[in-house]
């Protein structure tokens, strides 16, 4: 492959598919399996200049983008590069890379970015890296003359990526004074040490406080520095505008102006919010999961969606069902329903769309045969109620009226079916309609699902709640199609279907979002409260709904692709809370509002 250069001599990125020769976990990092050392080999590839990256992305990958990871140290091999990573083990692309063995292809662009701008001779040189923000500046390091510089090192605890450094002088600093001296950075480094050491030039990577910290004491040292920034990235060459960052001279790609700048014209401004923390411990025996919704108190948040949960038996061999807050039972309707005819389910990229047509085996036989069952489980049992017309609603209401069944879910947004379902949903005065005729047969607390297809849903959610709703659940599935290559026509007899999974969770969150927002706007005794659901497929998404202001959460398509998902959002919200210090959900639910 002929090397194409840019107008400048220098060479420019490519895309490719590069073979692991080396993965494994990084000597010295704590706390152990933390960072690991990836070694890669590229054919085709031009030689990559310390302080430049590449998009990294396992070939065999559950995440869109390739991860920006700094060069630590690369030499020529053959027609191609041998390339050396360290990499921080933190979501679910590192994850990815870290699992990746010897043989595995792993997608590659780069080179990316400019480098460290090259000394003068007699610079007095100042070399600083921080957590794993050492890899580009050892790297860096590495192709300087021996003992022509002094390099300090920043961890929080241990220290690793220093086996290829060879400094006039090394300082480590820990957090916990594990290596070298006890503390941060400045208890090692500071703007009256930068002035007797007599530095010229200093060049850093690492956190963001670290390098605005460093900025300032140049600036007070009378120091030249060089920065390496960072920043959320998803093509890597300057095309989306995706990582911009501020400067003193405008704004600047910090994958394709940088990731190096010098360091007065970078803007640090403050976080706009500080993490959330409580300063006293908590035990799990301090922690409280329960959540009240409607009058009725449930164990934890976690609520199994209708139509993907059965009647809460059929998962029951697979995990402890038990250890669920509460089981929505299938979509029922008064009389039993054969479902719709063709194919049903179809699996897109982050999604599923299905077109079951609430086939159900209607309310007098649930009543009779599955819900006892549904009673004997712990969790709380919410019989989801769908209808063709508004006289079954009311017909179905009244039979599950004298049942013990402790909260009906309204089901007015099913995409699944000509008659009714979301046809009720889709305008406030229907809407409002079937919920009050519903509300005058029975006295269960009343629960309404409602499409994220209506066109204004805050003003459905409005109207539902006048008309007697106790709670409101959001969002049912969003209308989708699938057309058949080999045919050409739609996919689905009704053509139109259900799409649901980890594609929808953003838009769901966002209007889980605004409809809380909108209900906060009330006198308080005039607020009903919000279950969230659409794409939640892990602890963090549940936390997310949470903060959004949802009162608990429902699962449903995530459970088919991991069974175990919401004990594993259960556990993860238990941990979340031990570390944040929040004994209960209230504690920090609504606070993004």
């Amino acid at each position: 492959m002929e090397k194409v250069i840019d107008c400048k001599g220098e060479p420019l990125p490519v895309f490719g598919k590069g073979v692991v020769t080396y993965c494994s976990v990084e000597n010295g990092a704590s706390p152990k399996g933390s960072v690991w050392l990836l070694k890669v080999l590229m054919n085709d590839s031009p030689l990559p200049v310390a302080g430049q990256f590449y998009l990294l992305r396992a070939v065999k990958s559950g995440v869109l983008l390739g991860r920006p990871i700094s060069i630590y140290m690369s030499k020529k091999a053959g027609n191609g590069v041998a390339l050396d990573f360290l990499i921080l083990k933190k979501g679910t692309g590192t994850q990815e890379l870290c699992a990746l063995k010897q043989n595995d292809q792993i997608e590659l662009i780069g080179p990316l970015g400019n480098s460290f701008p090259q000394p003068k001779a007699d610079d007095k040189i100042c070399i600083v890296g921080g957590g794993i923000g050492i890899a580009p500046v050892a790297g860096f390091a590495s192709t300087l003359s021996e003992k022509s510089y002094d390099f300090f090192a920043s961890f929080k605890s241990g220290s690793y990526g220093l086996e290829y450094i060879n400094p006039a002088e090394l300082t480590v600093t820990t957090d916990d004074g594990s290596v070298g001296i006890h503390g941060m950075l400045p208890a090692a480094l500071n703007a009256q040490i930068l002035k007797e050491k007599g530095y010229t030039v200093l060049y850093a990577c690492g956190p963001t406080p670290m390098l605005a910290y460093l900025q300032k004491i140049c600036i007070e040292a009378g120091v030249q520095s060089y920065l390496s920034m960072e920043n959320r990235m998803a093509c890597g060459v300057g095309a989306c505008l995706g990582c911009t960052i501020t400067t003193t001279e405008g704004n600047k790609r910090c994958c394709k102006d940088g990731p190096v700048f010098p360091g007065e014209i970078l803007n640090f401004e403050p976080p706009k919010f500080k993490a959330i923390r409580k300063e006293s411990p908590v035990s799990d025996a301090d922690i409280d999961l329960s959540v009240e919704v409607a009058g009725v108190r449930f164990e934890n948040p976690v609520i199994a969606a209708s139509g993907t949960f059965g009647y809460g038996s059929e998962y029951s061999s697979i995990f402890d069902v038990n250890s669920l807050g509460g089981i929505c039972s299938k979509g029922l309707t008064l009389q039993a329903r054969p479902g719709n005819t063709g194919t049903r389910l179809v699996e897109t990229p982050s999604g599923l769309i299905n077109s079951i047509g609430l086939e159900n085996p209607g309310i007098a036989h649930f009543i009779k045969h599955e819900l006892p069952s549904m009673l004997a489980l712990k969790p709380v049992t919410i019989a989801n109620l769908s209808g063709s017309s508004l006289e079954t609603y009311i017909e179905g209401a009244r039979l599950l009226e004298k049942t013990a069944v402790p909260m009906i879910e309204l089901n007015i947004s099913c995409p699944n079916v000509k008659a009714g379902g979301m046809s009720f949903g889709m305008q406030a005065e229907a809407a409002a309609s079937v919920t009050k005729a519903v509300r005058e047969v029975t006295k269960k607390p009343l629960m309404v699902k409602l499409t994220p297809n209506a066109p204004d849903l805050i003003g459905i959610a409005m109207a539902v709640r006048e008309a007697g709703a106790d709670a409101l659940s959001l969002v049912n599935t969003f209308q989708a199609m699938s057309i058949d290559l080999h045919t050409g026509r739609p996919v689905f007899d009704n053509i139109r279907a259900g799409f649901s999974g980890p594609a929808v969770k953003p838009i769901a969150l966002r209007m889980v979002y605004d409809v809380v927002q909108a209900m906060n706007k009330l006198p308080e005794n005039e607020r009903i409260p919000v279950v969230g659901l659409g794409g939640i497929s892990c602890w963090q998404d549940a936390v997310e709904f949470l903060m959004a202001g949802a009162d608990a959460i429902q699962v449903g398509t995530a459970t088919f692709a991991n069974p175990n998902t919401m004990i594993e959002i259960v556990n993860g919200l238990r941990n979340f809370m031990k570390e944040k210090g929040f004994r209960t959900i209230s504690e920090f639910k609504g606070i993004a509002q």
